[in-house]
C-alpha cells in the first residue's frame, strides 16, 4: 500500500521560509518522478516543481530561484525548500508520486500522478 504524507506547512511573512516533507512509503522515490502541487481554493491545482530518477528537476517560472526540490533516498523522502515566499505562495501544497514511471512531465503536468498527499497548508502574508 502507496502513502505519500506532507508535513512542514504554516505561516509565514513575506521573505521568509519553509521547508516541505514529504515521507513516502510503497514507492521508492529514488526511481519515480516526484512532484509538489499546490492549489488555491476556486482556482486549478498547479504544479510547482517535480523531479525525476536522474535527477532532473523542472519549475514552475514563478518560484524558480527561489524553490527548490530534492530528496533524500535512503529516508525515501521528498522535499520542497521554499526561501524569499511571497503572498502569492499562499496555498494548499501536495506531495505527489507518477507511480511506478521514472520520467517526469517538464510542463509540471498531474497526469500520470497516482499517489497524492492529504495536503499542508502554507500562509505567506504581507
Amino acid at each position: 500500500q502507496v502513502q505519500v504524507v506532507e508535513s512542514g506547512g504554516g505561516s509565514v511573512q513575506a521573505g521568509g521560509s519553509l521547508r516541505l516533507s514529504c515521507v513516502v512509503s510503497g514507492i521508492y522515490v529514488g526511481i519515480s518522478c516526484m512532484g509538489w502541487f499546490r492549489q488555491v481554493p476556486g482556482k486549478e491545482r498547479e504544479g510547482v516543481a517535480n523531479i525525476d530518477h536522474v535527477p532532473t528537476t523542472h519549475y514552475t517560472d514563478s518560484v524558480k530561484g527561489r524553490f527548490t526540490i530534492s530528496r533524500d533516498n535512503p529516508k525515501n523522502t521528498l522535499y520542497l525548500q521554499m526561501n524569499n515566499l511571497v503572498p502569492g505562495d499562499t496555498a494548499i501544497y501536495y506531495c505527489a508520486a507518477r507511480g511506478y514511471q521514472s520520467t517526469c512531465d517538464p510542463s509540471l503536468g498531474d497526469s500520470g500522478f497516482t499517489h497524492w498527499g492529504q495536503g499542508t497548508q502554507v500562509t505567506v502574508s504581507s
